[in-house]
């Protein structure tokens, strides 16, 4: 995979002001698939001291978005077009992992899922499964990534 795509990706995510309020940061970049670990804080849980929805299909819907991203052209941009998250699972832990990747990349729309895991003391367990689809934004749109 050619360095730049790796920095296309950390340089969107790090303009994210959402994913900087959560915390969440790339953990990895490869061709068609992307990581990102959100760290246990307390400023995200919901009401019974779990993650929140929320912010596990938010880096669930990143992780997706950028997979779909390394398949793109260098001139496009990426956008979530729809996603469908399956809370498997109480989402708790020390991270949240959520790993992205491209099922299917056409050339307007990338068919995407990712899987989100709760991670404590070296154990993972699967929380959330999210399928999406990411949309080609051509860059005459006035779209960046």
């Amino acid at each position: 995979m050619p360095d730049d795509i790796e920095a296309r990706v950390r340089g969107s995510f790090a303009q994210q002001t959402l994913m900087r309020t959560l915390g969440a940061e790339v953990l990895a970049v490869r061709p068609g698939e992307v990581e990102i670990v959100l760290p246990f804080s307390d400023h995200i849980l919901q009401q019974h001291g779990f993650v929140h929805a929320g912010a596990v299909s938010a880096i669930a819907d990143n992780a997706c978005g950028y997979a779909a991203l390394t398949t793109m052209p260098g001139d496009a941009a990426v956008l979530t077009v729809e996603f469908k998250v399956n809370l498997l699972s109480p989402a708790k832990g020390e991270r949240m992992r959520a790993v992205g990747r491209v099922v299917r990349a056409g050339r307007n729309l990338v068919i995407t899922a990712a899987d989100v895991f709760a991670e404590s003391a070296g154990t993972s367990k699967q929380v959330a499964l999210m399928t999406a689809t990411m949309m080609v934004v051509k860059s005459d749109t006035g779209l960046k990534d």
